[in-house]
């Protein structure tokens, strides 16, 4: 009888702990809605125009934006077989070197949006149903159409985005092959030091414009 209950009690805590990740786990769609919508309300902001106004709200963009997006994720799929060659200094470095380059790249091609609605237009679970691509089409104020998707995974109980396609290109594949170049002639430190170099030098041509 004792041995009997032992195991009830055991099934029954699978059940709670599942039943607490499936609670954390919302739906990707949903987890991704609300971030794109507070990013986009952003770029509404009047003051966002103003490139002195701009500034703290870009940080609160870029706070919106690592709510959401796993930029650990981003680096060690882009640099790829290299990664774990890289210090945990290194990994720190690059990490946000990468983050503040990528977020710039997200903002640019966002910017033009003029307050129209966002149509989400597909999810596309895996079949294991820990990964997902969420299909949008942002609509930009010269009435242009740009397709945005974002692909998600199920990380720690929680919906994180791993990458975004802007016009059906993948960020991750677009630095990768470059990463990898810099790689093969040279070393973790200097990579950094190009991706940081790169990422002051577009968010200098942000500010002015």
């Amino acid at each position: 009888m004792m041995r009997l209950l032992r195991n009830m009690v055991v099934v029954l805590c699978g059940v709670v702990m599942l039943a607490g990740v499936s609670y954390a786990a919302e739906s990707p769609s949903a987890t991704l809605r609300v971030k794109v919508d507070q990013i986009l309300e952003v770029l509404k902001e009047p003051g966002y125009k103003d490139p002195i106004k701009r500034v703290p709200l870009r940080a609160q963009i870029e706070k919106y934006v690592h709510e959401v997006f796993d930029f650990n994720e981003f680096s060690a799929r882009t640099v790829g077989r290299n990664w774990p060659s890289f210090t945990e200094a290194q990994k720190e470095r690059f990490d946000k070197a990468f983050a503040d380059l990528l977020l710039i790249t997200y903002l640019d091609k966002v910017q033009g949006y003029n307050g129209e609605k966002i149509d989400y237009s597909g999810e596309v679970l895996s079949t294991k149903g820990d990964r997902a691509e969420i299909q949008t089409i942002v609509t930009l104020s010269d009435g242009k159409p740009v397709p945005v998707a974002y692909r998600m995974m199920l990380k720690n109980g929680k919906w994180v985005v791993y990458d975004v396609l802007i016009e059906n290109i993948s960020l991750i594949k677009n630095y990768r092959s470059q990463f990898q170049d810099v790689l093969t002639r040279g070393t973790p430190e200097q990579l950094i030091d190009k991706v940081e170099s790169r990422a002051r030098e577009l968010q200098a041509q942000s500010t002015v414009n």
